[in-house]
């Protein structure tokens, strides 16, 4: 059951991620009204742009895991709580 935590907090993390991306680059397109700089553009992109976009996806990615990450330890502690229970 463990491994099941583990492959669940991989998924959770996986997903969150993808939810993430979606996220950061639609808000991007709103407030800037370009697509985000992927490097994959046709458009000139400044400096300024795509670093300003870079930080804004480390950090939401950086909170994606940390929380991921905390969230499947709270479920390994509740999972072997409740196998004390039992």
């Amino acid at each position: 059951m463990n491994l099941f935590i583990k492959l669940l907090g991989t998924g959770v993390s996986i997903g969150a991620g993808f939810v993430g991306t979606k996220l950061v680059n639609g808000v991007w397109e709103k407030s800037t009204g370009n697509k985000p700089p992927t490097g994959k553009n046709d458009v000139e992109t400044s400096l300024r742009s795509a670093l300003t976009f870079a930080l804004i996806s480390a950090v939401v990615s950086t909170l994606i895991q940390v929380l991921a990450n905390r969230g499947t330890q709270h479920a390994i502690a509740r999972f072997a709580k409740t196998q004390d229970v039992v």
